[in-house]
């Protein structure tokens, strides 16, 4: 390994320098466990202490002669995190990787760094939705267009209540509700243990609001939060639900609720479909964020062939997104 990366074995240091120094909840300590729990995923959390710059690099191993590939999901974070992509590229080729796989949260128009090209085979989506919560309540409800105001105050008027879950009970029902969500639009989940897995591994990081009406969960909304973003993760509505537009009243609850904590800014978690793309674009004013993308440093002769097969493969591709 580079004589400048150590690496660090404790959660609480890890999570620590997470927090101070802006990193995204994606490199937080329990992300990582939760994917070497259920993905096979092996975490590596390393830290420059010259140049104040850290990255959780998760290693999987890949079929036949391909070995290992190394991913970095919103990182890396610190005081200059470009500088450590050439170190975190030999650390990665030292362990036999066929790439290093980069999504680091910088705005479109940064520099590439050199050794690294844009990604055909991107994990999260660059293009997105953020709210910078240090403007005022009343700021970022008039930049929402008129018809997601208009459901904000109806949902409420419906007596849709938001609360945090509070217990597995409370978690249990809002699964029953993801699994209803992806039914009707037709997206695949994780295993149920997945989740439970989340909140346990990011403890205080895992926020998970809920809208009731007349006592019940019809709706949930659960994001990753560290003092620098707020990442929305998974949510979802029952039938019941989408009759009173409970996802309108539910999102600005929970943005509001983030915003008096001090967190500085709300991602949605990238622009997909046109359903959900409105609905998100609707508390922004149509707004849209475009990150730099999935970055690629390809380390063996043998990566333009893995990149080649993953299109063609898409048991390859859940792969690399769970």
């Amino acid at each position: 390994m580079c004589s400048c990366l150590r690496v660090i074995d404790e959660r609480r240091e890890w999570d620590d320098l997470v927090v101070t120094q802006g990193g995204h909840p994606l490199q937080l300590w329990g992300w990582g466990e939760t994917k070497a729990l259920h993905g096979a995923w092996q975490p590596h959390r390393l830290w420059s202490d010259a140049a104040g710059v850290g990255a959780q690099v998760l290693l999987r191993k890949l079929p036949g002669p391909f070995r290992s590939l190394a991913y970095l999901p919103r990182g890396p974070f610190g005081l200059r995190p470009l500088s450590l992509l050439p170190e975190l590229s030999d650390w990665a080729r030292a362990r036999n990787c066929i790439e290093l796989k980069v999504e680091p949260h910088w705005p479109t128009g940064d520099v590439l760094p050199r050794g690294f090209s844009f990604s055909k085979n991107p994990v999260l989506l660059a293009r997105t939705a953020t709210l910078d919560l240090s403007l005022s309540e009343e700021t970022l409800l008039a930049a929402a267009t008129k018809k997601t105001r208009q459901y904000i105050r109806k949902s409420a008027k419906e007596g849709i209540a938001v609360r945090e879950a509070r217990s597995e009970k409370d978690i249990e029902r809002c699964l029953v509700i993801y699994h209803q969500t992806a039914s009707r639009a037709g997206f695949g989940l994780h295993v149920d243990d997945y989740y439970y897995a989340v909140a346990k591994q990011l403890g205080s990081h895992s926020r998970i609001f809920v809208a009731e009406h007349q006592g019940a969960i019809v709706a949930f909304l659960w994001l990753a939060v560290t003092p620098a973003l707020a990442f929305e993760l998974y949510g979802g509505m029952d039938d019941r639900g989408q009759q009173l537009r409970a996802n309108y009243s539910l999102k600005w609850q929970a943005i509001s609720s983030l915003r008096a904590e001090g967190v500085a800014l709300y991602d949605m978690n990238g622009l997909l479909g046109e359903g959900i793309s409105a609905f998100k674009l609707g508390f922004t004013g149509g707004r849209e964020e475009l990150l730099l993308g999935t970055l690629d440093a390809p380390l063996s002769p043998l990566y333009g062939i893995w990149e080649g097969l993953l299109p063609k493969a898409r048991s390859l591709i859940r792969l690399l997104r769970r």
